[in-house]
């Protein structure tokens, strides 16, 4: 893994575990005897340093030292007063900096300080090590999460006489039957939370009883729960439908010979793969394996653990970045000894401690979020594959819409493809009508936010009483803040990107970096004050809506109204409690979910995704259309998808309307085999990042020309060129892009060996970071 994705291992193990697992160590400055004579013996105005230590080590400059070898006093001045002069340079302040005279005292520094003066200061606190006056020494960081245990009530196997009852006080008494009662012969007792909750009387109670030996006390390790409510129960269905009977009759054979078999589950929205998922589960642990199963997103994971947890119990753990450090901690410990015989989770649950899986799951196999984007760039649907091979597992990659190169290999014959093209009890997909935005016409002159077809769909169904859905992949009010005068909008300080305006909170914010300022600003370019918002967002579609229907209860499903589980879990159970009429959502609401009363689902901007600079584009737009329509008419009722769009007979439009994947398959395999484009090709991308645009430019100009001088004719150099996304979170971003001539991935692989021994020579290099993403999801 370290190999194929050109990462350290330290790093790809550390990935593996959850925090708290293992201790971190830091580095402490630590000021040596002859250090501790050296400084002591300067004046104090030699003390002085840059007020914020901006400077980076200006003392280590031979040009700038006035050094006797022999004399450690003139060395000292020459060091300090180098970091003076430095810091003059660059025009800073100079005062004795507060760490020095703790240095002097305590010997040491923290680990803090010591972090900050290493990062700023690092040639000056170079140069005092090698003249002897300071150490770095590594400290381990105290541990941050534990096991938890908690105190256990046991009541004392020694026969006590009745006599001995007697002197009991009347909160004793109460105390010790209701421990009766509720333990009776149970040796585990009962915890002491749980006890004092059911008679508060106990608090008091418990001590006498201890004293008297009627009652013992114990620590036992306990779990942090990660579920808070109880998730939905979802009762087993009586039968499977004849395609999910087919399935299973060929799932079977793989699971009982315990081999590596690899499946691609082709099941169209509505037609039953959770209960494929959960009767293969049933299979597997009666063979004494273990099951994983990911999911893309932890909105994803609330609603396949209702499903599991009904079937399997407590033989369920979660794993997921929703949970806090504790929660994360306990559950992998659960799998780790076998207490928990089913891992459920997303992206980094790949790595759970399962001994000896025999199923792997990868529900919503072709979403791109499977993809890691920063320090280790795995995909875990790749991933699984792999762990399914390595522990001869059966793994099944499942979606109503699959990703073009699983499709591909199935059609190959890597994958054996299963296909179910029926939803269960034979309900009827729903029916979609596509409006062209550019012929509604408006008094503006743009297009308007809802069709005319839309608000009046939306009016019938609140009248009939059901439920509808309106997706928008935006989230906040608007997208642009435009000034009037001089037409230019406000960016984000550190990222290349106009920032939206989030009218509730009266921020603008960046949904990169998260920079944030306030909406009453002036326009940064020219000081004007008129300012217009621009573009929309969920929030605006909520505000509409409310506008057009007063009386509906509306819901909004996004990142600014579920901040966490808890909140997400609250919105879903609304929507299921039929409390909401009209659920509002981004991607979260797509994908997975199952409201048996929505019988109306409108996409207000369908071609969002196809003026992305990505040969996938018309892909994903695809698989996303096709996922929000499945939410429509999944229970008794039929349902009807409005798409509104700017680009109506595009093919990915025209094609999700009519469910028709073949033909979207078609259309993309040949536009990538012109290209050599994956699957037909492979792809490295590799990332310059820097904080002096000029550097980074210089440095991946150079690295192009040594990759078109290395390269052979297997691979062909794209670029360099700036991202798309020029500067992100400060930093300024170039590219460039490898592609092999075939589906092997070697000759990619050993370019990027050479390129990366030859980057390392290039002048300047340390100032630029260079990172390799093998088969990149993200273009941008």
């Amino acid at each position: 893994m370290a190999d194929y994705y050109h990462h350290p291992i330290g790093e790809v193990i550390q990935s593996a575990l959850p925090a708290g697992l293992t201790q971190q160590s830091r580095r402490i400055i630590v000021l040596t005897s002859q250090g501790s004579r050296s400084l002591a013996t300067l004046p104090a105005r030699d003390h002085a340093l840059p007020t914020d230590h901006s400077f980076r080590g200006a003392g280590s400059d031979p040009k700038r030292q006035r050094e006797d070898p022999g004399n450690e006093e003139g060395a000292v001045e020459g060091a300090v007063e180098g970091a003076v002069e430095g810091a003059k340079i660059v025009g800073k302040s100079t005062k004795t900096p507060d760490w020095l005279p703790e240095l002097l005292a305590k010997g040491r520094l923290s680990s803090a300080q010591s972090a900050k003066l290493i990062r700023l200061n690092r040639g000056l606190l170079e140069r005092w090590q090698k003249r002897g006056w300071i150490n770095l020494e590594f400290q381990l960081a105290q541990e941050t999460i534990r096991a938890k245990t908690e105190t256990v009530i046991v009541l004392s196997k020694i026969k006590i006489p009745e006599q001995a009852l007697a002197p009991l006080k009347p909160s004793e008494a109460k105390t010790l039957a209701l421990l009766r009662e509720l333990t009776g012969d149970n040796p585990n007792g009962i915890p002491r939370r749980e006890l004092i909750k059911k008679y508060p009387g106990a608090a008091r109670a418990l001590s006498g009883l201890l004293a008297r030996n009627l009652i013992t006390s114990a620590q036992r390790r306990c779990y942090r729960d990660p579920f808070g409510d109880a998730p939905p129960f979802f009762a087993k269905p009586a039968e499977l439908t004849p395609e999910q009977q087919e399935v299973m009759t060929r799932l079977l054979p793989a699971i009982k010979g315990e081999t590596y078999a690899p499946f691609l589950l082709h099941g169209i929205t509505g037609s039953g793969k959770t209960e494929i998922y959960l009767r293969a589960t049933e299979a597997t642990l009666a063979r004494g394996r273990q099951v994983l199963v990911l999911v893309p997103e932890i909105a994803l994971a609330t609603q396949l653990e209702g499903h599991f947890c009904s079937r399997f119990g407590n033989a369920v753990a979660l794993l997921h970045s929703g949970l806090s450090g504790g929660q994360r901690f306990d559950q992998w410990g659960l799998l780790l000894t076998g207490e928990a015989q089913i891992a459920i989770g997303a992206r980094s649950a790949i790595f759970a401690p399962l001994s000896n899986p025999g199923l792997i799951i990868v529900d919503e196999e072709h979403d791109s979020a499977y993809k890691q984007e920063d320090a280790l760039r795995y995909n875990a649907r790749d991933l699984a594959l792999l762990r399914g091979l390595q522990q001869q597992a059966t793994v099944i990659l499942g979606s109503a819409t699959p990703a073009v190169s699983s499709y591909h290999q199935a059609r190959k014959g890597k994958f054996q493809l299963l296909e179910m093209t029926r939803r269960v009890e034979n309900r009827p997909l729903p029916t979609v009508e596509i409006v062209d935005l550019k012929e509604v016409k408006t008094v503006s002159g743009f297009p308007p936010l809802f069709s005319p077809q839309l608000l009046w769909a939306l009016k019938e169904n609140l009248t009939a009483g059901h439920q509808s859905l309106v997706f928008l992949n935006r989230r906040g009010f608007a997208n642009l803040m435009l000034c009037k005068d001089c037409g230019r909008p406000i960016q984000c300080r550190h990222c290349q990107v106009s920032l939206t305006l989030h009218k509730k909170a009266e921020v603008l914010l960046c949904h990169h970096c998260g920079y944030r300022q306030s909406a009453n600003t002036v326009c940064p370019h020219c000081r004007s004050a008129t300012l217009v918002a621009a573009g929309f967002g969920t929030e605006r579609l909520e505000t509409e809506l409310r506008r057009h229907f007063p009386s509906a209860r509306i819901a909004r499903l996004d990142q600014d109204t579920t901040h966490d589980r808890k909140e997400f879990l609250a919105v879903l159970k609304s929507v299921r409690n039929l409390k909401v009429d009209i659920l509002i959502g981004t991607q979260m609401i797509t994908k997975g979910h199952h409201f048996p009363k929505v019988t109306l689902v409108g996409i207000v901007w369908a071609d969002a995704g196809l003026s992305i600079p990505d040969f996938k584009a018309a892909e994903r737009t695809f698989q996303l259309l096709t996922q929000v329509t499945g939410r429509a008419g999944r229970g008794d009722l039929p349902g009807r998808v409005i798409i509104q769009t700017l680009q109506a007979d595009h093919y990915s439009v025209t094609l999700a309307r009519n469910h028709d994947y073949q033909n979207l398959y078609q259309q993309e395999i040949a536009q990538r085999q012109r290209l050599n484009f994956p699957p037909l090709g492979r792809l490295i991308n590799l990332r310059f990042d820097g904080e002096q645009e000029a550097r980074v430019r210089d440095l991946a100009l150079q690295l192009g020309k040594i990759a078109t001088r290395l390269s052979d004719q297997q691979v062909a150099v794209l670029g360099p060129a700036p991202a798309p996304l020029a500067r992100l979170k400060g930093r300024f971003r170039w590219q460039l892009l490898l592609k092999s001539s075939g589906s092997g991935v070697t000759p990619l692989h050993r370019l990027c060996h050479r390129l990366l021994s030859e980057f390392g020579r290039l002048p300047g290099a340390s100032t630029v970071k260079l990172s390799l993403d093998v088969d990149p999801e993200n273009m941008l």
